[in-house]
């Protein structure tokens, strides 16, 4: 009964997670056709890095003490990637998005690039999650 709860949990907390990724991947396609400016393209995409920091690393927590071994390896390197982006970001810049640096040195499509990937991996976690639902008759 627990491993049911826990599941449909994990869908919900997944199909939340996605949304930033789709607005992340929104907002980059518009500054990179010159919809809108950098200064303000940054500052949307910085409000989402602490949630969803805060979000990997809840899940990636709860899948440790529960014990779901293959799902707390599964999140790991992205919780630890996230952390890791956020606590290297250099000081003076405004966040892990700066509107100084974002179109320096192809950092537009490397954010583009990593905005894809975690569709993907939010994606790929939710059908498994889905496939793991037990279906009663």
């Amino acid at each position: 009964f627990l491993t049911e709860i826990l599941i449909f949990q994990l869908l919900k907390v997944h199909l939340i997670m996605m949304l930033p990724s789709y607005f992340l991947i929104i907002t980059l396609s518009d500054l990179e056709c010159d919809y809108i400016n950098a200064r303000s393209c940054c500052s949307k995409l910085n409000k989402w890095v602490v949630p969803e920091v805060i979000g990997h690393a809840v899940v990636t927590v709860l899948m440790l003490i529960s014990l779901h071994w293959f799902i707390f390896l599964l999140n790991l390197p992205v919780a630890t990637w996230n952390i890791y982006r956020y606590i290297m970001v250099p000081s003076g810049n405004m966040g892990v998005f700066d509107p100084t640096e974002i179109h320096n040195r192809g950092q537009l499509k490397s954010h583009m690039k990593e905005a894809m990937i975690k569709l993907g991996f939010h994606l790929l976690c939710f059908f498994m999650y889905l496939y793991s639902c037990p279906i009663r008759a």
